[in-house]
């Protein structure tokens, strides 16, 4: 009977903890299985997620509805999907937090919606979300920072959208990327750095696209890809070590326009084992060199030509076992054979006479292929390329000294980077109405006229980096209600050109780094209250003013590190009630005092602290901060101690890496936190020297500190044969009254003892 007892209420819980979800919980019109804890509600004509989801879903299917607003927090009641599946949803815009509170999300299809702009906070919250499918929509530009946050990403599809440009750190933050998609979209230009930090990506797809020419430099920043896709881009040459990836094994130039391929393109891919030039012009292929283990190259739907000129290429596939496919396109008697059938020996040359008979009688064999209709005639202006499919006009690098005139008034990308321009005077861009994003990097501008962009009344993106402007006329963005991100990145600005952004109360990016700003005086963002992001990295700012912020309460992202603060201005950042991530690295802050974050500490969720020579920080400095903050990084520094981080349970991200911490007792609630959270804690050992190196988290003198066990008895004044009496089971097991009694005498001995008497017997453990 004394085992019954206990089991009956032990068996109830079992019972009620595998009961199914209560019926009520699942939605109208929705299909809910409480076993799988999956919910369906398909082609239901919803137009807001379904506030009543059980919150124990782990797989939610809302396709086929009408959520044209992913409005923020709109999943919290659910946050233990892993799976979300929001395909046909007439999805237009996606609100910052719209995800947030699905850490344990790990695949989300936004597949044929409407999307036309990646936010940098679209995604936040998705920190464990490995594919996300955003195919079939309208994305037409990507913000910098939209990928942020997805660390554990192993695939990206964007396919069939409106992509025409992919500008510099893109995809920044995909950190674990394997494949990214690209394909069907309108991609005629990458920026150098466009693929940078995507050190693990493997496949790249971008086959049906508007490439010229293959992107050389913009490749090499992907050190581990082994696939990449090029199909059915309009290229027509590949000239000398025109690939340049060291680890490239399948490469996919098939369905373009190539009618030259140098032999020596492939110089710089060496592992390359598979190549597919199919259905190309291609008559002649020299030998290739560079791969060493090429096995199989792709010729099929080439017009090759099988006389001498091809032999060099046959003789190499046989020396080298390359296993050629495709036919000959001529001369007759070779017509439809198997190039990799073909003995190089009967690839022979007729006379010229004979061979141009040969290739007349040829081509009035080949059935013709039908006329295509002409193309439709786009005005452009001289020297420059407008194409009316993608609605894109180019003069880049092309020397001109006016910007030019006469664009087609489709154009929705206009780019003029690269130009020696110097001045734009007012209303240079006539007729223009449609741009969306205009690109003026590298122009030499040093003045731009008040009203210059004048009836641009749909410009979203403006790209002003890399001049040498100093100041904005106060009306220089009038006539672009519109614009929403503006660039004005290293140019020579010593002042915040503060009275420019009256006219923009759309504006929600504003970059101007690597500027030569010095101060942030009062009212800086007046007109410019919608702002969220303010990109101040590299400056010299050493001042700010307590109201610098006062009119953006919206503002969410400022970044000021590298710059020459002293300390953390915690007045000024008072005034930014939503500030979510701050960052602060690289300036001269050697002290954070107390509670220097917690007029903010409400919104804060990425904080970064790193290489600022930071030697002390207060015991509560990060005072108010709890589960909120996601990220806190304080690598780099001179740290000893670092404050209690046990309010912080929310953190995903946090390095200590690079201080030299003293492993000594201070630092123990360091090493229990270590021991309780789930994190990859980086934190290793400055003092004292014996220990310097060793992680936190395998050093053992922490046992010896006080509280982290509990103090050894000490032996009673005496001869010691006595201490063998208490074995440590003994005394675990002995009632409380015992040990009492025996403390009681060692006391009033100690207390009569010389100091160094009372040492040598362990009086550290005394209890007060």
């Amino acid at each position: 009977m004394e085992r019954v007892a206990p089991l009956w209420p032990v068996l109830a819980m079992l019972v009620f903890s595998v009961t199914p979800a209560h019926p009520s919980k699942c939605p109208k019109f929705c299909i809910c299985d409480n076993i799988q804890l999956t919910v369906a509600c398909i082609g239901k004509n919803l137009t807001e997620v379904p506030p009543t989801i059980n919150e124990i879903t782990v797989k939610l299917d809302l396709k086929g509805n009408n959520i044209q607003t992913l409005r923020t927090g709109a999943f919290l009641h659910t946050p233990y999907l892993t799976h979300l599946s929001l395909q046909r949803c007439n999805v237009r815009s996606v609100r910052e937090g719209a995800f947030r509170g699905l850490g344990r999300l790990v695949f989300l299809n936004l597949a044929n919606n409407n999307i036309d702009i990646l936010y940098q906070e679209s995604f936040d919250g998705l920190t464990s979300l490995k594919q996300l499918i955003i195919d079939h929509n309208r994305v037409e530009e990507i913000q910098p920072g939209a990928f942020s946050q997805l660390g554990f990403l192993n695939l990206l599809s964007l396919t069939h959208n409106q992509l025409v440009y992919i500008p510099n750190m893109a995809f920044q933050g995909l950190q674990n990327i394997k494949w990214l998609r690209l394909t069907h979209n309108s991609l005629n230009n990458l920026a150098t750095e466009a693929f940078a930090g995507l050190l693990t990506l493997t496949r790249l797809s971008m086959d049906h696209n508007e490439l010229q020419f293959f992107p050389t430099q913009t490749m090499t920043r992907l050190p581990e890809l082994t696939r990449l896709d090029m199909g059915y881009n309009p290229m027509t040459y590949l000239g000398e070590e025109t690939v340049s990836m060291s680890k490239l094994t399948h490469l996919f130039l098939d369905h373009m326009s190539l009618q030259d391929f140098s032999h020596m393109a492939l110089m710089q891919a060496p592992r390359l084992t598979h190549l597919d030039l199919g259905h190309n012009q291609l008559r002649v292929l020299q030998p290739l060199l560079g791969p060493e283990k090429l096995a199989r190259l792709v010729l099929a739907g080439n017009p090759v030509y099988c006389s001498c000129y091809l032999r060099p290429l046959r003789e190499w596939a046989v020396r080298e076992r390359v296993r050629l496919l495709g036919a000959c396109a001529g001369p007759p008697h070779f017509s439809g054979d198997s190039l990799g059938t073909i003995h190089p020996a009967d690839l022979r040359c007729q006379s010229q006479e004979a061979m141009l008979k040969a290739e007349q009688e040829e081509q009035s064999r080949a059935t013709p292929p039908p006329t295509p209709k002409p193309a439709p005639k786009v005005k452009c202006p001289a020297n420059c390329d407008c194409e009316s499919e993608t609605h894109h006009s180019s003069c880049e690098n092309r020397g001109h000294t006016k910007v030019p005139r006469g664009f087609p008034p489709t154009t929705r990308l206009l780019d003029l980077r690269g130009n020696h321009f110097h001045y734009i005077p007012g209303n240079s861009f006539p007729g223009v109405a449609e741009v969306v994003s205009l690109h003026l990097q590298r122009c030499k501008m040093h003045e731009v006229e008040g009203g210059a962009f004048d009836g641009m009344k749909s410009l979203v993106y403006l790209y002003l980096s890399e001049n040498d402007l100093s100041s904005l006329s106060p009306d220089v963005f009038r006539g672009v209600p519109q614009l929403t991100y503006l660039h004005l990145e290293r140019n020579k600005f010593t002042q915040f050109p503060k009275a420019a952004f009256k006219l923009l109360p759309s504006l929600l990016a504003l970059h101007l780094e690597h500027n030569s700003i010095t101060r942030l005086e009062q009212g800086l963002l007046r007109g410019a209250e919608r702002l969220r992001g303010l990109y101040l990295t590299a400056n010299e700012i050493h001042a700010v003013s307590p109201k610098a912020f006062s009119p953006a309460p919206d503002l969410d992202t400022l970044h000021l590190g590298t710059n020459q603060l002293k300390e953390v201005p915690t007045d000024a950042l008072g005034q930014v009630p939503s500030l979510a991530e701050l960052r602060l690295s690289g300036n001269p802050i050697r002290w954070v005092p107390p509670k220097a974050f917690l007029p903010f500490a409400g919104s804060l969720k990425h904080l970064y602290l790193d290489g600022m020579g930071l030697e002390k920080m207060s015991k509560d400095s990060l005072a108010g901060l709890g589960s909120g903050l996601r990220s806190l990084l304080l690598e780099e520094n001179q740290l000893e101690e670092v404050p209690d981080l046990a309010p912080l349970t929310g953190l995903e991200v946090i390095n200590l890496s690079e201080n030299p911490l003293l492993c000594d007792c201070p630092l123990l609630p360091l090493r229990k936190w270590i021991d309780k959270v789930n994190l990859k804690v980086r934190a290793s050992c400055g003092n004292p020297p014996e220990l310097q190196g060793r992680k936190v988290k395998d050093v053992h003198i922490f046992k010896s500190c006080p509280g982290e066990l509990p103090p050894p008895t000490p032996a009673p004044k005496g001869p010691k044969p006595p201490k063998p009496t208490k074995p440590k089971p003994a005394h675990l097991n002995a009632p409380k009254s015992k040990p009492a009694k025996v403390k009681t005498k060692p006391r009033k001995s100690e207390s009569q003892r010389t100091p160094a008497a009372a040492k040598a017997t362990g009086k550290k453990s005394k209890l007060p």
